[in-house]
C-alpha cells in the first residue's frame, strides 16, 4: 500500500496501541521520505482554518508541522496554546496539520473536534486519523506528538510531550 509502512514493527505497533498521554520529550527522528513519499493521506475536518477533503502527510514540497493530538488529552491542550503563535508566524511558508486518532461513536462525533478546534483556537488543517497510521509511522509512543518535515518530505524533527513555543520556533526556522 505505502512504501513507508514497512518501517513499523511489532514496536511501533505496540507504542501505537499503548499511546496515551505523555509528558516526556522526544529526540530528532528519521522516518519520513522523500518528496513523493507520503506517510498517509489523512481524512480532514471542516473546522475553522480546514475543509473537508484529503491531505497528504507530509505536504509535498512544503515543510510540514505535524500534530498529534486528542480530545481527551490534557497535554494536548497546552501543546495548542504553544502552537497558535508559531502559526501566526510561519502559516505562509509552513504547512501545519492537527490530527486526533479517536474514532468517532460511542460519544465522539466529528463537531465535537471542531468544538474542541474552536476552544484551542486552531486555524489550520485538522485531519481524521481513527486507523492511526501516523502514529505508527512517525513511532509515536504518546500524545501529543509533533513532527516536523523539511521540504522535501524528510522528519527532521519529533517531540513527544508538549512542546515549548520557543522550541517549536526554533525548529521551524532551521527548515527555513
Amino acid at each position: 500500500m505505502r512504501r513507508r509502512q514497512v518501517l513499523v514493527g511489532a514496536t511501533g505497533a505496540a507504542l501505537a496501541a499503548s499511546a496515551g498521554c505523555l509528558g516526556s520529550s522526544g529526540t530528532s527522528g528519521d522516518a519520513g521520505g522523500g518528496a513523493d513519499d507520503a506517510l498517509a493521506v489523512v481524512e480532514t475536518l471542516d473546522a475553522r482554518g480546514s475543509s473537508t477533503g484529503e491531505q497528504r502527510v507530509p505536504v509535498s514540497g512544503t515543510p510540514t508541522l505535524v500534530d498529534l493530538f486528542a480530545t481527551w488529552c490534557a497535554p494536548c491542550r497546552a501543546q495548542m496554546d504553544e502552537l497558535v503563535p508559531v502559526h501566526q508566524t510561519y502559516a505562509d511558508r509552513v504547512a501545519f496539520l492537527s490530527v486526533t486518532n479517536e474514532r468517532f461513536g460511542g460519544g465522539l462525533s466529528a463537531a465535537d473536534v471542531r468544538e474542541w478546534w474552536r476552544e484551542h483556537d486552531g486555524n489550520w488543517t485538522v485531519g481524521h486519523d481513527p486507523d492511526s497510521v501516523l502514529m505508527r509511522e512517525l513511532q509515536a509512543g504518546g500524545l501529543p506528538f509533533t513532527a516536523l518535515f523539511d521540504a522535501s518530505g524528510e522528519v527532521v524533527w519529533t517531540h513527544r510531550g508538549v512542546a515549548s513555543e520557543s522550541t517549536v520556533r526554533s525548529e521551524v526556522e532551521s527548515v527555513l
